[in-house]
């Protein structure tokens, strides 16, 4: 929860990622307090959608200094509650981290940004010739980040590391 120095924190939110990149609209809010799981509803008090990995570590070192939780979220298509903010604070919108930064052919392996759709990235691994195998439901919408929690750091950069392609 966000405590007495919720402007604070909000006018540093919008100082590092600028007005249009937070939110505490009430539609917003309500927007990223669930996601397919039945019956589980929890809003968070503001809503930071970081465009750069270097956003999301300055969210971070923001949260921690105020001592209020951050939720990542993405397309909130799960099933498990995994992206609801039970504890409210900051939902992290994964929105415009959405990159395909590498597909290795060689190493059949793939560095994406976490807000990459499942479907945009099986049509690039296709265009290769190569078959990323997972095909949910929700593969239109669904995100690599909630598909694939493994991650690795690299040259201190927190990066998605996909499962292997098939060529």
């Amino acid at each position: 929860m966000i405590g007495q120095d919720k402007n604070q924190l909000l006018s540093e939110l919008k100082e590092l990622l600028g007005q249009d990149h937070v939110s505490i609209k009430e539609d917003t809010l309500e927007a990223f307090s669930h996601d397919e799981t039945e019956d589980l509803t929890y809003l968070p008090q503001v809503v930071a959608f970081p465009r750069h990995t270097e956003d999301v570590s300055a969210i971070m070192k923001l949260a921690s200094k105020h001592q209020v939780p951050v939720t990542p979220s993405a397309a909130r298509t799960g099933l498990a509650g995994g992206a609801i903010p039970v504890k409210g604070g900051i939902a992290l919108s994964m929105k415009h981290l959405n990159r395909i930064l590498d597909i290795d052919q060689d190493n059949s392996q793939a560095i994406v940004e976490p807000g990459v759709i499942n479907q945009v990235f099986q049509e690039a691994c296709m265009a290769l010739g190569l078959m990323y195998p997972p095909d949910p439901s929700s593969w239109g919408t669904s995100t690599m980040g909630a598909m694939w929690p493994p991650m690795r750091v690299d040259q201190g950069l927190l990066n998605m590391a996909s499962p292997l392609l098939i060529s």
